[in-house]
């Protein structure tokens, strides 16, 4: 069991592409706090308005990084998802 778990975090480490999506709007004057992420916004209602962040980030401390600025901006987070390594 133990070894299962080492397999399903094995590449966490290291660099990888990542798609975090959050309600609300990311300004564009964090944009250098988010490790060069690409943010889209899509249209809709202020209640409704979701942005998308993807890019690669080069290991966990980015990605807490990223994450802790969305935090500090009250932004919820809808979801978190790695596309490859």
């Amino acid at each position: 069991m133990f070894d299962q778990l080492q397999d399903d975090i094995a590449g966490f480490d290291g660099e990888a592409k990542y798609r975090i999506v959050v309600h609300g709007t990311v300004p564009e004057s964090w944009a250098d706090r988010l490790a060069g992420m690409k943010v889209t916004t899509a249209k809709g209602s202020a209640c409704q308005q979701r942005s998308t962040l993807e890019g690669v980030l080069k290991d966990q401390a980015d990605l807490n990084g990223v994450l802790e600025t969305l935090y500090r901006l009250h932004l919820t987070i809808v979801n978190v998802q790695q596309l490859s390594e």
